[in-house]
């Protein structure tokens, strides 16, 4: 069994005769993923800067159209699993729009492509010890950069 690299797959040649399919050759494609292209990076980190603003300000509408509109889409947040962007929006319009405030600790913020891309942070709430984590999936879709799955969970308070 040949093992394939990150950065390798198999081209196969295939030749179809009478029904049956014969393998010809196999060959190795080298593929290398670019990371943080500068102009991705860039547009990934506006669209996340955005969230983040219309989070903190309770922008609803514009939480909702970065969210990608798709029963696959999914949020897991600190106190909630949710499924499809119904879900999500339904979630978003009911939510309490005080208390919003966080402090961003550290970003990460990673393409992959020009098509894919990751956001992570951590964060913590005006008057809580607690640190907060939140992932962000992002795709390029037609209509623009929208998340695709996002997760928020909180640390446990530190020992006093």
């Amino acid at each position: 069994m040949k093992r394939i690299s990150d950065a390798t797959a198999l081209s196969d040649t295939w030749l179809a005769t009478s029904g049956r399919c014969m393998m010809l050759a196999s060959q190795p494609i080298q593929r290398t993923l670019q990371t943080n292209t500068p102009e991705v990076l860039a547009e990934v980190t506006a669209q996340f800067e955005r969230y983040e603003k219309a989070l903190t300000s309770n922008d609803v509408a514009v939480l909702d159209e970065l969210f990608w509109d798709s029963p696959h889409t999914l949020r897991y947040g600190a106190t909630e699993n949710l499924y499809g962007y119904d879900e999500i929006q339904a979630f978003r319009s009911g939510r309490p729009s005080a208390g919003l405030e966080r402090e961003v600790l550290k970003t990460v913020i990673t393409t992959y492509g020009r098509d894919f891309a990751t956001a992570n942070i951590e964060f913590r709430r005006e008057g809580s010890d607690r640190t907060g984590r939140q992932s962000q999936t992002w795709v390029r879709m037609a209509e623009g950069w929208r998340v695709v799955a996002a997760h928020v969970s909180l640390l446990a308070a530190p020992p006093k």
